[in-house]
């Protein structure tokens, strides 16, 4: 237990600091509200309406799976430090695991998921 001291008084400093700066502009900050202040700001032109019809979100599939498969792909550098004290084993369960990270990316580049031109 005495080990974790350390990390604690470190998590709790933390917190502390985050606290004191959050609250420093509600205690010391100016306080001045102006209805101009209030309004939305779009590039200095004014918002004539909301858009109509259904926001495209391949953009967003397109990010998921680039955060899927770059956090899959993370696990190969540890894998890659200790693949001596593996040996075969670890050489054979890291095939499968790529196996399975390529037929996801083979899946989701048949479904289109990967075309940016849609």
């Amino acid at each position: 237990m005495i080990e974790y001291v350390g990390i604690l008084l470190l998590a709790a400093l933390s917190a502390g600091v985050a606290t004191v700066m959050l609250m420093a502009n509600r205690w010391w900050g100016p306080r001045r509200p102006h209805p101009v202040k209030s309004q939305p700001f779009e590039c200095g032109v004014e918002p004539i309406a909301l858009p109509a019809g259904r926001l495209p979100i391949h953009f967003y599939v397109f990010a998921m799976l680039f955060v899927v498969f770059d956090v899959e792909l993370v696990f190969l550098f540890p894998w890659a430090v200790v693949l001596k004290e593996f040996g075969w084993f670890g050489l054979v369960e890291m095939g499968l695991f790529l196996g399975v990270v390529v037929a996801g990316f083979i899946y989701a580049w048949k479904k289109g998921a990967l075309e940016w031109g849609q």
